[in-house]
Formats: structure tokens, C-alpha cells, sequence
């Protein structure tokens, strides 16, 4: 993945987008810090999210915690 400054990153977007859109990636830095991602963009598979969400509600439903909140489960394993 490249780095890219922020300024050349606004200079030459047209450029860089052209290129994400090909499957590249780069990391724009502002001061050699990096501060966002610029990534080709991928549609959301709705099908895949609500398949995923009914699972966890499935498995909500036959698992239980015995009576455990979290915040107990936190503090026995704070003892270890």
C-alpha cells in the first residue's frame, strides 16, 4: 500500500482515484502521519449482513450466561 501526502493527494486525485478504481490502496499522511485510507469501494452484501445477524440472535437464544452479567465475568477475570 502507498503513502500519499495530503497535498499531492489533493493535486493528483483525479490520478489516484483512477488508480484505486484499477485496485490499488494508499494511505494519505498529513506531517508523515496517516490519516486516512483511500480504498476501491465495495457494495454491501444485505443477504450476507441479515444471514450474519439472524445467526447471532440463533445463537443468542440457545446460550446463556447463567446468570453472569458481563460486568461479573470481567471482574473473575481480573482475579487471573
Amino acid at each position: 500500500m502507498s503513502e500519499v501526502g495530503a497535498f499531492e493527494a489533493k493535486t493528483n486525485l483525479s490520478r489516484l482515484l483512477k488508480r484505486v478504481q484499477e485496485g490499488e490502496r494508499f494511505v494519505i499522511t498529513k506531517h508523515n502521519r496517516p490519516v486516512a485510507e483511500l480504498i476501491p469501494f465495495r457494495p454491501r452484501d444485505a443477504g450476507k449482513i441479515r444471514d450474519a445477524i439472524d445467526r447471532m440472535k440463533a445463537f443468542q437464544e440457545t446460550h446463556s450466561l447463567a446468570g453472569l452479567s458481563v460486568r461479573q465475568m470481567i471482574e473473575e477475570g481480573r482475579k487471573y
